[in-house]
């Protein structure tokens, strides 16, 4: 059940990932009630800004600020508040983990306490930026669990259920749902926030045949014909329970 109780944290590698992976998720989620939080780990200025690059004279600073109103504008299209985001402005391309940064993510874990962690699945061809983060997500996790772990003003939490996102590539990453997720009431939210995207505005259409065809498998898998789009993602974990739901 989704309320006001359940606390989610997403970490995004760059700035538009967060949308195109999971953005019905987390619109779904802020719908219901839940506290979401986003972490920015890069804008992308390297290796995800190509069309930006293409404009005369352009500099590292104007595509940094360019993805930043993108990204900003899309968060609100899917109704997150912006003193639940951080941007940590981290280079990509290829992206570094030193042991400041573990830190800095283990602390954010502490404060957020999540019940779930949302971010990039640990298989993903051609962008080891994604791989990376997704081993960076789940040690800090595990770090947070931790007594062990001292970090003065923190206070350790559970272990949160972490999910992967679907990769961009997920044959040639070796992608199989182990979750689908019905976004079918936020869809137009998601749409809103993807076309924030103009740096990537080819991935829109892209996105878009992915949510109806997770969709279509929703609806296959369930038998409840009212799932139109969804998002797919892994579970780093088992799931548990008292039963088989």
């Amino acid at each position: 059940m989704i309320d006001s109780k359940t606390n989610v944290l997403v970490v995004s590698a760059h700035a538009a990932d967060f949308v195109w992976r999971c953005g019905g998720a987390i619109a779904k989620y802020v719908k219901n009630g839940a506290n979401v939080h986003l972490v920015i780990l890069s804008y992308g200025a390297r290796g995800e800004s190509n069309d930006l690059w293409n404009v005369e004279g352009q500099t590292l600073e104007n595509v940094k600020e360019t993805r930043k109103g993108e990204l900003l504008a899309a968060v609100k299209c899917l109704g997150l508040s912006e003193d639940k985001v951080d941007i940590w402005d981290y280079q990509d391309y290829h992206m570094d983990i030193t042991e400041e940064r573990m830190e800095q993510l283990t602390r954010k874990i502490r404060e957020v306490q999540p019940h779930i962690i949302i971010s990039h699945g640990p298989r993903d061809a051609f962008n080891p930026d994604h791989e990376a983060v997704s081993k960076f997500v789940f040690d800090a996790a595990v770090l947070s669990t931790s007594n062990g772990v001292r970090l003065e003003g923190t206070k350790t939490c559970k272990q949160a259920k972490l999910f992967g996102f679907e990769p961009h590539q997920s044959e040639i990453s070796s992608f199989n749902p182990d979750v689908i997720l019905d976004i079918t009431d936020v869809y137009e939210q998601k749409k809103e926030a993807m076309a924030c995207f103009k740096a990537q505005g080819h991935l829109i259409s892209y996105y878009g045949y992915k949510a109806e065809l997770r969709g279509n498998h929703a609806r296959r898998c369930s038998g409840n014909n009212s799932y139109k789009q969804a998002e797919a993602f892994s579970r780093f974990f088992p799931l548990v329970g008292e039963e088989l739901l």
